[in-house]
């Protein structure tokens, strides 16, 4: 194994308890889910759930010849405020009366799912892309070493923290940037203790953000090639991702706290990106949340088109973007596909299966 090699852990870690067994790739659990384009080392769940701050939403895939197939989907709104994603703090303000929206969710699909992949507002955890000149062949020097490096980045004690990662882009030789997220234990027991009041266990927990990113991944041929930035709009707070050659280069997130609208951030990336990265420009940039911004209306639109002007470039739906590549039985319309792309992303996280228009 190179020196700029990720090890690989096929034994429960020291991130939690019980989950998806693999690589330093998530919360909940053993190593989970903060993983870009690395295969599973277990099955996945079928169905995975998405809770924000405005509502729950499920959805079961699966794989036919034509790629990624939508099987069930149903969604259920929360009461303002009972869940306020934070880095710290409560997060949900009442389990039992999320957990029954979630049971209500889980009871219309098509078959009532036991164990799901869980995704969890972007808020909720700390992301850093850390650095390496080199990087240990053991995975529990590694662990140590990541974990020492992440103290400085979170706001309470590394003690107190899940932390995960995965491979980023290589530096030099021997070196590697690594994607790392710090969450508070009770955060993710927070999360999970919904799953397991609804009757679910939630085997792998992972961010909102990641898995847009790996719906796109999945779905759209292109992407593992150039450039391509990710707009996210969420309730709270917005986050903005380049990826460049299927890495992860790129991660902010900015709570929406009237010092700048997503305009004003788009426009500091794009900065960064040609003066910090050699940007050379994106082969394509993806807005995700679009029932926010039409909710917006007028200032939604103006939103869009600074962005627009600024980039160069015009902003795609998610929806769209990912409509070609996955197969519907259920009626989801672009909407649609934008609300559940985070939950289609953790379950397609790493696949690299004959998509439609993709070399086999």
């Amino acid at each position: 194994m190179q020196r700029s090699e990720v090890p690989r852990r096929q034994a429960p870690g020291a991130v939690g308890a019980g989950a998806e067994h693999g690589a330093r790739d998530g919360f909940g659990g053993a190593g989970s889910a903060v993983r870009l384009a690395a295969l599973l080392s277990t099955p996945g769940p079928s169905a995975a759930v998405a809770v924000s701050a405005e509502s729950v939403d499920a959805v079961q895939v699966a794989w036919t010849g034509d790629g990624p197939a939508i099987t069930g989907r149903a969604h259920g709104r929360l009461r303002p405020g009972i869940v306020t994603p934070g880095v710290t703090g409560t997060n949900v303000s009442d389990a039992a009366a999320v957990a029954e929206v979630l049971g209500n969710v889980l009871e219309r699909l098509p078959r009532r799912p036991s164990r799901v992949a869980l995704v969890v507002p972007d808020r909720a955890a700390k992301v850093s892309i850390l650095r390496f000149d080199t990087l240990p062949s053991r995975a529990g020097d590694l662990d140590a070493l990541v974990r020492w490096r992440a103290a400085g980045t979170a706001p309470f004690a590394i003690d107190e923290a899940q932390v995960s990662y995965t491979a980023g882009t290589a530096v030099g030789d021997e070196g590697r940037e690594l994607v790392v997220a710090v969450m508070h234990r009770e955060v993710v027991e927070t999360y999970e203790r919904v799953c397991t009041l609804a009757g679910a266990h939630a085997g792998v927990v992972d961010l909102a953000g990641f898995n847009l990113i790996n719906a796109v991944l999945a779905t759209v041929p292109d992407t593992s090639a150039g450039d391509w930035l990710l707009v996210h709009a969420a309730d709270g707070g917005s986050t903005l991702a380049i990826v460049r050659r299927g890495a992860l280069v790129f991660y902010r997130n900015r709570a929406a706290d009237g010092t700048g609208g997503l305009g004003d951030l788009v426009h500091q990336t794009a900065m960064y990106y040609e003066d910090r990265l050699d940007g050379r420009g994106f082969r394509r940039a993806v807005l995700a949340g679009e029932p926010r911004l039409e909710a917006a209306g007028a200032g939604g639109a103006a939103s869009r088109r600074s962005i627009e002007a600024r980039l160069g470039t015009d902003l795609e739906w998610l929806g769209a973007v990912l409509g070609p590549g996955v197969t519907d039985g259920t009626g989801a319309d672009r909407t649609a596909l934008d609300v559940l792309a985070a939950p289609i992303g953790i379950l397609l996280r790493g696949e690299r299966r004959a998509l439609p228009g993709a070399a086999s």
